[in-house]
């Protein structure tokens, strides 16, 4: 099991079946701010969901496909939100973060210390040479901490993502190695 990763005043941990209530208690408490981005966010969003995320977060880890992990405050019960590094590319050495707060934590600098700690997680642990953002177009709030955090916009992109049965326009931006000596 990956080892708990302190993040500037956060604690980022892989999550336990117990932790399921206060995922699913986020997730139903943010839809206003979680379901036009994350549409797997739905009102409905309970504690069987939540669980079956966490399986799919274990198995995961277990075949490197992705590292995710609960944001929690610092004793590591108080749950945040999440974040995790997934679709890695093996041949060019770079993945995607991606990251959500729980509307009542938002502004207090979870993201950001997420951000930080899983691109520098990324590439002293992982080997990876970059690390992705990919913002969808509108969603002024994950682009305004992957950019505080240093990540570099690259480009809009046409039909990057995939949100509630659409193609959409999403923002590219990245991390590397330098940006984080410099930024983090």
């Amino acid at each position: 099991m990956t080892q708990p990763i302190h993040a500037d005043g956060f604690l980022l941990r892989p999550l336990v079946p117990d932790d399921a209530p206060a995922m699913a208690a986020a997730v139903r408490e943010s839809m206003s701010s979680l379901g036009p981005w994350m549409p797997w966010a739905q009102a409905a969003y309970d504690d069987a969901d939540a669980l079956a995320w966490i399986a799919f977060c274990a198995a995961a880890h277990a075949d490197g496909s992705a590292h995710e992990f609960g944001i929690f405050g610092p004793d590591g019960r108080h749950y945040v939100g999440a974040a995790g590094l997934n679709q890695f590319n093996r041949l060019h050495g770079f993945c995607n973060l991606g990251y959500w707060v729980r509307t009542s934590a938002q502004g207090q600098g979870a993201a950001l210390a997420a951000i930080r700690a899983l691109s520098r997680h990324a590439f002293e642990h992982l080997g990876q040479a970059r690390v992705e953002i990919v913002v969808a177009d509108g969603n002024q709030a994950s682009l305004g901490v992957a950019r505080k955090a240093g990540a570099v916009h690259e480009c809009l992109a046409r039909n990057r993502l995939n949100l509630h049965g659409r193609p959409v326009a999403a923002h590219v931006l990245s991390l590397t190695p330098s940006d984080t000596t410099a930024n983090v």
